[in-house]
């Protein structure tokens, strides 16, 4: 009886060991890994990009010799250079192209006479005021526009360099990470240039383009 409590002892002894050194050994459950909580989305950078679409206006000579009034139509391409700030919903901007253009128009001026205008190429150098809703931007847009007015009048040609001002609007979306999408609207007034038979021909268009930005 003696013997057999003493083993009794043992075996319990033994089952209690073996409990605790299974509750040494046994692994803990690793930690939950933190939630990864993505940046906030911000318009602040800058930017380069491509841009193209087309330009539709008017030119008004104003001559003695060759006096008349035509459409002007075309297309142009170029590239943009840009800087954001948003602070809270507002992003203020500074933005810059240039294009090349083919916007051009021609129409009979005088007796016997055709008066042609036509601009080679396009630049401007505007701010921007935008209205950050998450990924999408509507903005208003104006500053400095520059470009070539050429003129033709029977056959002879002056080409000018004229500074004017833009003022117009558009509306930019963010997809894919640091590309973003454009779609503007830009009136254009580069003053009057010099026909070759003296008097004035002024150059105005209403360019719609679409652009695609990289943001850095």
């Amino acid at each position: 009886m003696k013997s057999l409590l003493v083993a009794s002892v043992g075996i319990l002894a033994l089952g209690v060991a073996s409990a605790s050194a299974a509750d040494i050994v046994r692994p803990r459950p690793a930690p939950a890994p933190a939630p990864v909580v993505a940046p906030p989305f911000t318009w602040t950078g800058f930017y380069i990009g491509i841009n193209g679409g087309g330009g539709f206006g008017n030119s008004e000579f104003s001559a003695p010799l060759s006096s008349g009034s035509f459409d002007t139509s075309g297309g142009l391409v170029g590239g943009t250079l840009g800087y954001n700030w948003q602070i809270g919903p507002w992003v203020w901007g500074l933005e810059g192209d240039i294009d090349w253009s083919n916007i051009r128009g021609s129409s009979g001026c005088g007796i016997g006479l055709t008066c042609e205008t036509r601009n080679d190429w396009l630049g401007t150098f505007r701010g921007r005021l935008g209205y950050a809703i998450n990924t999408f931007m509507p903005y208003i847009t104006g500053g400095l526009a520059a470009g070539n007015i050429k003129t033709t009048v029977a056959g002879l040609e002056t080409d000018d360099s004229r500074a004017g001002w833009t003022l117009g609007a558009g509306l930019e979306a963010s997809f894919g990470g640091p590309w973003s999408a454009k779609v503007e609207y830009l009136y254009v007034d580069l003053g009057d240039a010099d026909p070759p038979l003296g008097g004035s021909a002024d150059f105005k268009a209403n360019v719609v383009r679409a652009g695609l930005n990289y943001r850095f």
